[in-house]
Parts: structure tokens; sequence; C-alpha cells
């Protein structure tokens, strides 16, 4: 492949974003639709100094493989989940990121995912379809307090639709809050003890995997609903099913999971009291064009070697 930058892992969604931001986009980036094996990478992208990636592994293995790489633009913000970070680093491979093109749409994902925990609409749905009638009780959200645990700009747009549900929002935020925003901050352990609704909203870092254990669900409010459109690794999900089958959580709403495609005897879906999505969040029309205007805008900045660069 003799395009110096090359787009590893491209979805049919992905490619009519790029056609429609950018109709010239082929004279800037070569194209490969679909997901490759480590040994497909090095075939299409073995002499590429740029790389796209949305959602591919790239190890030290693979990075040895390929010694003209001097970029590795991730199409999302969580790229410590799929790049060998250190490895990069010490090949002088830059890792920039993009943040900000689906906060309306994982917020409103988010939302959704509370709206189908509180109704039981999943769960209901799943009956019919089996042939079962029973309107099972919900909980109103007006008056509820939602709980959001992270607080950057996904976590302040659901701040805003709980608001409009008429729902108390608190929040804990690892960095804290100098804004208009102050007065709903709490300490993290206020925020489980008062939510009838937690939301998680944190970005996956080593400081920041397993973050969500047994003490952090023992401290919620009993029968409180548990919302993850973040990273699964933010989540011991062995402390999260005890959860659920005690009834010490009320009902998790998660859109990641330890394993995607999630298998399909995972212990979570025999669970009554969960509503589950395929990591979908992010995926919205008008955020997938977001993220094709600002990798390109990203991918034709000049690069600095001596400067890793994210995209808001």
């Amino acid at each position: 492949m003799k395009s110096k930058t090359v787009y590893i892992d491209c979805s049919e969604l992905m490619l009519a974003a790029l056609a429609r931001v950018k109709p010239d986009y082929a004279d800037h980036v070569h194209v490969n639709i679909g997901d490759p094996s480590g040994d497909e990478v090095v075939a299409i992208a073995q002499n590429a100094e740029v790389i796209w990636n949305g959602h591919t592994t790239i190890d030290a293995a693979l990075l040895a493989r390929l010694p003209a790489l001097r970029r590795i633009i991730f199409l999302g913000s969580g790229a410590a989940s799929y790049i060998d970070l250190d490895t990069a680093a010490a090949r002088g491979i830059s890792v920039e990121t993009i943040s900000g093109y689906g906060d309306r749409a994982v917020a409103e994902h988010a939302a959704a995912l509370m709206l189908s925990a509180a109704r039981q609409v999943g769960r209901m749905e799943r009956d019919l379809r089996r042939g079962h009638w029973e309107p099972l009780e919900g909980m109103e959200l007006g008056g509820k307090t939602l709980g959001l645990v992270g607080f950057g700009g996904i976590g302040r747009t659901f701040a805003d639709i709980g608001k409009a549900f008429g729902m108390e929002v608190v929040v804990w935020n690892r960095s804290g809050l100098t804004d208009d925003w102050t007065a709903h901050q709490r300490s993290l352990d206020e925020v489980l003890a008062q939510a009838d609704v937690i939301s998680l909203h944190l970005a996956l870092t080593p400081e920041t995997r397993g973050f969500f254990g047994t003490e952090q669900f023992a401290g919620m409010k009993a029968g409180a609903l548990f919302i993850n459109t973040a990273r699964a690794g933010l989540v011991d999900t062995t402390a999260m099913i005890a959860a659920l089958q005690s009834g010490r959580l009320g009902h998790a709403a998660l859109d990641v999971f330890d394993m995607e495609p999630l298998p399909k005897d995972d212990p979570l879906l025999a669970l009554a009291n969960v509503a589950l999505t395929a990591h979908a969040g992010f995926k919205t029309r008008e955020a997938t064009e977001r993220l094709a205007a600002k990798a390109m805008a990203l991918s034709l900045m000049p690069f600095r070697s001596d400067v890793v660069t994210g995209f808001e």
C-alpha cells in the first residue's frame, strides 16, 4: 500500500460519513473496510506513516511490524483500551485522540438506558416476545436524584437531560469542579448514597481500571439503577453481578462489556434486571459525521513529533 495514511478498520457507516463531509477523502487516506487481523493490518499499512484506528488492538508485536508508522489517530478518546501506549511512545509513535464528537449521542443513549431500566422496558419486551404478559411496576424519574461519576462532556450533557426530567443532579469528578456546577459537587460516598440513578462517565486509565467494585456497589442506595456507557474496564463485573443478584443493585443498564461481542453464555444475559445494548451509544449519523470531520482535520494538520495531540 503506497498511501502514507491508512484507515485500517472503517465501517460502512463511517465510510458514508467520510463521503458526506469530505467527498475527496480518497485523495488523503486509504480506507480499508472491515476488521482486519494483525497480518492484514501489516499488509495494508506496512508503509503507512499515519494510521486511523477505530477499534483495532495494536499491541507491541504489531507495532514492531509497522516500521514506517509515526502517528496513530485513534477515533475516540479511549485509546488505552486498544493501543499499547508505552510501546508506541518508546518507538516515537504519537497516539492522538478525538473527543467531544459523541457527547450528545452518548448522553442521549444513557438517558434511553435510564428510562429502560426505570420502567423495565427491556424485560417486558423480552417477556412479550415469549408470549408472557405481565405489566411491571416502574419508577418515576421526576424528583429522583441522578448521580454522575465523572463530569466531562458526556456527563455534563446528561446532567442537562436529567434536569429536564426534573431530577436533582449530584456530581463527583476526579479533578473537582470550578464552574456553575460546583454547587452540585459531592464526595463520591455522598453521590453513591444519595443517588437513585448512578451513571458512570470516567475515562479508562490505569488509575480508574476496576474503579467501581464491591465497596462502591455496597455504598449505593438500595435498589438504585446503575448505567455504564463509558468503559467496561471501569467496573468489577463480578461485583456488579453479585449486587444485581442480591437486589442491592436494582437494575443495571449497560452499553459496554468486558468482551465484545457479548458471548452467548455471559452471565449478564441470564439476569432479568439488566438492560443491554451493543456498544452503540456513539452511533448516530450526526456523531459519525462529526468524528469523520475531526479525524480528517487532525490528519491534515502539520505533524510535530514532540507533541502528542488530542482533538476536541
